[in-house]
């Protein structure tokens, strides 16, 4: 084989190397296997991937260089044939607790381009499909119509409001407009028309009316050009809205709402615009503003309040108000508080707290009645004595507000051992805002592809693509622009599978992977990204996989050398 094809690292002695020369060869897959402390490691990663490493970052302008660090030479002689090298080792994940599996493998974010090229919308509020269409396609929509609808098109004014509303017929009639609809009664705007101002009233004005001609039969067809005109007018003037009343059955007439806008005309809410940055939970655009896009919330937990029930009041239950010194407890200005709410609500001090009632409890906790004023005699440490009237907040009103103005670190960290992460009552958990939670695909939202294990998630992208048994449930023009992100999706899928992790599934944080499950989890982004003559290094892949998936593993290492890279393996079996 000749050099150019050869990995050569000359006289390496870092750690426990000694002095050693070896020849690998380039574009294949080598395992480096010994018994523990023969220097496996040292050979592959202190040696080879430090100093492919190190070349690379010395190759960067030295702006780039200050923020990277400087990095040592290996104790070696020479090494030649060294490519860009890539580390997929055991350490641990990211414990940032916004990383999770769809974002480490870039699944997530295809998702969030899928979503917003061919999610549905819906109302946050009613669950109502919410479209957007320009008045071209609306004009469309009603020459489809079947032959000889009657239609009327309005444009609405007022939506249930009090008043007489005499500045809206003014108006319509300087516009020049000859009748309305007032409550669904259709008036003449030169009637008096005269309305309660304490009942709600809807109020359109007709801006046209028309019968659909398909031109069959001799028949002149509908003119495009006025139906057009008339839908722009209405759209105008109903501020992106119009209603259209099909008339054809006078006795069971039936409207219908076209906006030009992403908003629900139900209920009167604007969506924004659907865009990849709506479904991220690490973008204010997407995140739950409650929980800032993390699904949990840090609360005082009651349970930590009292975290020893068998002590009574008397005794220091309250365990942040409990102050000790030298093992006894500090009759301070807390202690003097919780004895005086007791005394004034009829609280015992001296029974276990697990023995008061959950009224009791919870005047300790919370406080009392608002209003109610607490009579407190105060003694301060050189004995000087106070009686004076107060109010009580309760334990945990009381930290929420030293938490929320105190600048100091110690203070916020003492409060936050009484704290415990709760699941945001807001989003429930699903990080993401409603108007964001509310687009579906194939009447999924986001959040519930990804609480999906990952064969399943895989599933359901095949049926997207059309793939197995059922047919796809897109449209063609779905299809076409989606086609290109649902391969990205299934190959990386595909990939974790391979790796032998479907069953974790995308939302879960890459803090709770074992170390064999992250280092897969690396795997399969770097089998994804498709890079060429880079060297992998690899540090035990196959630990903690069952047999039967090794195979599946070395399918997919052999597919990363079949992209034109060399991959190092350290292995102990």
């Amino acid at each position: 084989m000749s050099d150019d094809k050869k990995l050569i690292v000359r006289g390496a002695r870092e750690h426990n190397l000694k002095n050693i020369t070896v020849e690998l060869p380039r574009d294949r897959l080598v395992v480096i296997t010994g018994l523990s402390g023969s220097g496996k490691s040292s050979l592959a990663f202190d040696t080879i991937y430090a100093e492919g490493q190190r070349r690379y970052v010395e190759s960067l302008s030295s702006y780039a260089r200050q923020f990277l660090g400087q990095m040592n030479k290996p104790n070696v002689d020479q090494i030649e044939g060294l490519s860009p090298a890539i580390s997929i080792d055991q350490k641990g994940a990211s414990q940032n607790p916004r990383s999770t599996v769809g974002t480490t493998t870039e699944v997530y974010d295809y998702l969030r381009l899928l979503y917003a090229r061919i999610g549905q919308p819906h109302c946050p509020q009613c669950g109502r499909e919410v479209n957007q269409q320009s008045a071209q396609q609306i004009v469309d929509a009603l020459l489809e119509r079947p032959e000889g609808s009657r239609l009327m098109i309005l444009a609405p004014l007022v939506k249930d409001r009090k008043g007489e509303h005499k500045a809206v017929f003014e108006d319509i009639r300087k516009r020049g407009y000859v009748r309305v609809r007032v409550n669904g009664e259709v008036r003449d705007i030169d009637e008096e028309i005269e309305l309660d101002r304490y009942k709600m009233h809807t109020i359109e004005a007709i801006i046209d009316r028309l019968v659909i001609r398909h031109g069959g039969d001799g028949d002149e067809a509908t003119d495009a050009a006025r139906l057009t005109d008339s839908v722009e007018t209405a759209l105008k003037l109903g501020n992106g809205v119009l209603i259209v009343s099909d008339l054809t059955d006078p006795e069971h007439p039936s409207d219908q709402l076209f906006s030009e806008h992403f908003a629900c005309v139900h209920c009167g809410i604007n969506l924004p615009e659907i865009e990849p940055r709506t479904f991220s939970f690490n973008s204010p655009h997407g995140a739950c503003p409650a929980c800032t896009g993390l699904g949990v919330k840090l609360e005082i937990d009651p349970d930590l309040i009292f975290a020893n029930p068998q002590l009574s009041l008397e005794q220091g239950a309250v365990q942040p108000w409990a102050r000790r010194e030298h093992g006894v407890l500090y009759d301070g200005y807390y202690q003097q508080l919780v004895r005086a709410v007791a005394r004034h609500y009829g609280i015992p001090t001296d029974v276990p707290v697990k023995d008061l009632s959950p009224r009791q409890r919870d005047i300790i906790l919370y406080g009392g009645k608002p209003g109610d004023r607490i009579q407190l005699t105060w003694r301060n440490q050189d004995g000087m004595q106070r009686t004076y009237e107060t109010s009580y907040e309760g334990v945990i009103p009381n930290l929420q507000r030293r938490y929320k103005e105190s600048t100091s670190d110690y203070i916020r960290s003492e409060i936050e051992s009484y704290m415990s992460a709760r699941q945001c009552p807001v989003c429930r958990g699903r990080r993401l805002k409603p108007e964001a939670l509310a687009v579906t695909v194939t009447g999924l939202a986001i959040d519930q592809v990804t609480a999906m294990p990952v064969a399943e998630a895989l599933a359901w992208t095949r049926w997207l693509r059309g793939e197995g048994d059922r047919p796809s449930p897109l449209t063609p023009r779905q299809q076409a622009i989606a086609q290109q992100v649902l391969k990205e999706i299934y190959s990386r899928l595909n990939f974790m599978v391979s790796v032998g992790l479907d069953y974790l599934t995308l939302d879960r944080t890459t803090g709770t992977l074992s170390g064999g499950e992250a280092q897969r989890i690396r795997l399969a982004t770097q089998i994804g990204s498709q890079l060429m003559g880079c060297l992998y290094v690899l540090d035990e892949p196959s630990i903690g996989l069952h047999q039967r998936d090794n195979a599946r593993l070395l399918a997919t290492l052999k597919g990363l050398r079949d992209l034109g890279n060399t991959v190092l393996v350290v292995e102990h079996d």
